[in-house]
């Protein structure tokens, strides 16, 4: 009775929107249970602001689930954002119980709905159909799959990663005759990740044994956490630092969307070269390096802390943060050039810039902003010239009254001391 009365109190942003009004009485209201997809907002954010049609979007998708999207206006509940420990806005959480988890992705409305439907169902879901499989398939164009019986080693091991992976991907189990009618198994038990209609296996390392769960622990979160994403995905300011998390090198095909998001024929030819390469050396480069592709030429011009010409390509160090560049001109990239540059990259014989350093991060801090203030100018010349200007004028004014009050108090001395001179 308590959490119908306090959706009926809450809802009042309206039938259309589907979005809940949250305010700190849901402090009260979790503890009842319940799945929770919550955006902590500020009324004068530019981020916030930009995501409230994504946000209705995604309440609308989610009508049908067992999950309510709310949001809260951190300025007026401040106790909800320091119970959720929110450090920037717009923070996204997944709240069941005493549980939450804060969204890390991309802030797409199908990015944010799928994180939401991974956290509202068990770790693992199981199979039970024949026809699951193609639903499944036709639902998710990524997933982990398990099959086999529900004991052992790598049964253990599978379901306490999906637990810590959840909010990062989609794992299912199925058992050894609904699986064998979609994909070849050779051993058993098996784990494989499905990705771009195409089947990858986890294979144990020669040398050890399926029973050593120790070993298991690392390589199998390693490998799934390489394998969750696309052989070749877009690349943003919001899903960059999850791709690091593969501590693979990052190589990005740096390109330019117009305002539709639509590329230009010669950067769509640039951009099918450079895929080709994985795809047709996946085995040669797949567990080092991770492909992908940039829309906005800002992200890899903070890389490399200067203004790249386009189309171009850049390899980032997701462990040092160091990277690499063409030499040549890269309009001129071909395969085979590429092929022998990502082998120079790998065996470290061409050329690094960047890193963590003290000066580079200085200057990188200098570039962002300095690029920044360009980015404002062209915008809002007259926008930017009031942010600015007015702070410079009253300092300007207060560092005048300042010099001329020492001035002032300078001539006052002097004419007291001619007076007593003359006295």
């Amino acid at each position: 009775m308590r959490l119908t009365f306090f959706i009926f109190t809450v809802f009042c942003y309206g039938q259309a929107s589907k979005v809940l009004e949250l305010s700190d009485k849901f402090l009260e209201v979790r503890k009842d249970g319940g799945h929770w997809l919550v955006m902590f907002y500020a009324p004068w954010c530019g981020h916030c602001k930009r995501l409230e049609p994504v946000w209705s979007h995604v309440a609308q998708a989610l009508t049908k689930t067992n999950i309510r999207v709310g949001k809260v206006d951190c300025t007026r509940f401040t106790s909800m954002a320091h119970e959720f420990k929110i450090q920037g806005f717009p923070t996204i959480k997944f709240i069941k119980g005493n549980e939450d988890f804060t969204f890390d992705g991309d802030r797409t409305k199908e990015d944010i709905v799928n994180f939401g439907i991974r956290l509202s169902g068990p770790p693992v879901q199981e199979l039970t159909r024949t026809d699951s499989m193609n639903n499944i398939k036709a639902l998710h164009s990524l997933f982990f799959m398990y099959v086999g019986p529900h004991v052992g080693p790598l049964w253990d091991v599978y379901y306490a990663t999906a637990v810590k992976m959840q909010a990062h991907g989609f794992f299912f189990s199925a058992s050894t005759e609904i699986a064998k009618q979609h994909v070849d198994i050779d051993e058993l038990p098996a784990v494989f990740v499905y990705k771009e209609s195409l089947h990858y296996f986890y294979s144990v390392d020669s040398g050890y044994s399926i029973s050593e769960a120790e070993h298991l622990n690392a390589t199998l979160y390693n490998w799934i956490n390489e394998e969750r994403f696309e052989t070749f995905p877009k690349v943003t300011r919001g899903n960059i630092h999850e791709l690091m998390q593969t501590k693979k090198y990052l190589v990005l095909a740096v390109l330019e969307e117009n305002k539709l998001q639509e590329l230009p024929q010669e950067m769509i030819e640039f951009k099918d070269m450079v895929e080709s390469v994985i795809r047709k050396k996946r085995d040669k480069y797949h567990k080092n390096f991770q492909f992908g592709w940039v829309g906005n030429p800002d992200l890899a011009n903070s890389i490399a802390m200067s203004t790249l010409p386009l189309p171009n390509l850049i390899v980032l160090n997701s462990t040092t943060n160091h990277h690499h560049m063409l030499d040549d001109e890269p309009m001129q990239l071909t395969a085979e050039i590429l092929d022998v540059f990502l082998e120079g990259v790998q065996n470290q014989s061409v050329p690094v810039y960047g890193g963590n350093g003290y000066t580079v991060s200085l200057y990188r801090t200098y570039f962002e902003t300095r690029t920044g203030l360009a980015s404002m100018w062209q915008g809002n010349p007259v926008l930017t010239t009031v942010l600015f200007g007015l702070p410079l004028g009253f300092l300007s004014l207060i560092l005048y009254s300042i010099c001329c009050a020492d001035i002032l108090d300078a001539d006052e001395e002097e004419e007291e001391l001619q007076h007593e001179k003359h006295e």
